[in-house]
């Protein structure tokens, strides 16, 4: 199982690396924001990523030990997404031997 998480969490670091290229090479987060805004279903989206990095956040929050690790680790998922959560997950499956582990972290 730990090897399946590894392989579906790299394939999400990959894609949301080649996304963040994409959009900060061929966008303006400024003038496509503002666009973004002004959608219904734009804030819609924002909200829900949003509530989505708060989850994740909450579950470093509980595996991680280091309140400076914790920190860094969210801040960069408010900042860079689900590919900071792939890289976290990436990361962390390397450190653990199953699957509880992970899930857990310092309460396995």
């Amino acid at each position: 199982m730990i090897k399946l998480i590894r392989i579906f969490s790299f394939i999400g670091l990959m894609a949301m690396t080649a996304v963040l290229i994409y959009g900060f090479i061929d966008g303006n987060f400024f003038i496509d924001g503002k666009k973004l805004f002004q959608n219904p279903w734009g804030v819609v989206s924002f909200i829900d990523l949003y509530v989505g990095f708060m989850l994740f956040s909450i579950w470093i929050i509980y595996r991680e030990t280091k309140i400076y690790m914790t920190i860094t680790w969210i801040f960069f998922m408010m900042t860079l997404g689900f590919f900071t959560a792939s890289l976290y997950i990436f990361y962390q499956s390397f450190k653990v031997d199953n699957i509880k582990q992970l899930l857990l972290g310092k309460h396995a």
